[in-house]
């Protein structure tokens, strides 16, 4: 059986419209992504400001600052005198029996 005139034209007409079917919802699919990563990278531009935020808090608690006073209210801690502030050193190891003397070292 051959396909007349016009059965050829309805099924050309039919495959067209598939076609632009197919282009519609591909661009529609395109801007619901779109719209989708807009609101996540505004979303990310907001979590980014609120970490620099935390980030600065951090520091301003870490500083000696904030420290300081905390730590005298909660843990009855002062600050040392001159007289209570020692340092202690430790001697240069002792070179292995049998090992080179060390070379001197240039100032």
């Amino acid at each position: 059986m051959a396909l007349r005139g016009r059965h050829r034209f309805f099924l050309w007409l039919l495959a067209a419209c598939a076609a632009l079917w197919l282009v519609i919802w591909r661009q529609t699919d395109s801007f619901r992504v779109a719209r989708t990563l807009n609101e996540v990278r505004t979303q990310r531009v907001l979590l980014e400001g609120q970490r620099a935020n935390l980030e600065r808090r951090i520091r301003s608690a870490e500083s000696r600052d904030a420290l300081i006073p905390r730590a005298a209210a909660r843990l009855g801690l002062r600050a040392p005198r001159d007289s209570e502030i020692f340092r202690i050193t430790v001697p240069a190891p002792s070179p292995a029996p049998g090992a080179p003397p060390p070379s001197p070292t240039a100032p």
